[in-house]
């Protein structure tokens, strides 16, 4: 074999190693960040599989029940009639908007002990924060003053 052909075949093996290598990170790195959304119902009928997979359950925090031990939050989850006990023990401190009767989003795994073990939370903000509705024939805030200032202005450019 001649030096020039050597130089391809040893660029073409280390670009296939280099290709090999980035597509398994991306593989593994997908397969990591994967989790399942499932319905406390759905995860108490999920039998062993529960163990082994990510997921997120979604619910509303039970009034009384946040116990807060330094970084760690533990709280009941319920939705409709059932209830699923979680213990967040994640890097940050959960949200503002972690309260009784909010809506939360527990990230993790759920435990043989009957826990799901929360290594990220969310909280849903609560509707007080959502704007009043409108009162019926009363025009929307801000369009009446500006309506008067250009009728205004109008006015005073036709003299």
């Amino acid at each position: 074999m001649s030096s020039e052909v050597r130089k391809y075949l040893k660029f073409g093996g280390v670009t296939v190693v280099i290709l090999l290598s980035l597509g398994y990170l991306a593989y593994t790195g997908v397969q990591d960040s994967k989790s399942y959304y499932v319905t406390i119902k759905e995860l108490q009928g999920m039998g062993n599989d529960v163990y082994s997979k990510r997921l997120r359950v979604a619910g509303n925090v039970v009034p009384g029940s946040i116990r807060r031990s330094g970084t760690r939050v533990e709280f009941l989850l319920k939705e409709n009639d059932l209830t699923l006990p979680v213990s967040y023990t994640g890097t940050e401190a959960p949200p503002d908007t972690f309260k009784d009767d909010s809506q939360a989003l527990a990230d993790g795994s759920f435990g043989r002990d009957g826990v799901f073990h929360a290594k990220q939370l969310q909280a849903k903000c609560a509707s007080k924060y959502a704007p009043q509705p409108a009162q019926p024939g009363a025009a929307p805030a801000g369009q009446t003053g500006m309506s008067q200032v250009q009728t205004s202005g109008s006015a005073g450019m036709a003299n």
